[in-house]
């Protein structure tokens, strides 16, 4: 992020909006042994593209966790301090993308 010279208030967001599209990748993919999750992470024009590429199947969902609930707020926390963010199938047909955008 210093490389890129992305403000240290914008690089912590995009470390947490990461670590949360990671984990749910790995919790929530269920793919086959040999399957990778693939990451990306971009800079143009004052904005930070992450994406997060797994080859599980089914789209994420927007939920509300309960005050019970052990999970299920990740997805929350990036729709809440991302400023763009969606999952589009792969165009291999296998997995889908999950990506995020942070402007600063």
């Amino acid at each position: 992020m210093r490389t890129w010279h992305v403000p240290e208030e914008a690089a912590e967001t995009a470390v947490l909006l990461f670590s949360e599209l990671t984990s749910n990748a790995c919790k929530h993919a269920h793919a086959s042994p040999g399957r990778e999750i693939h990451t990306l992470c971009v800079v143009e024009d004052g904005r930070l593209r992450i994406e997060v590429a797994d080859a599980g199947e089914g789209m994420p969902q927007l939920r509300q966790a309960s005050d019970e609930d052990e999970g299920g707020r990740g997805l929350a926390l990036v729709d809440a301090l991302a400023d763009a963010w969606s999952a589009l199938p792969r165009p291999h047909g296998i997995g889908k993308t999950v990506w995020c955008e942070l402007k600063y």
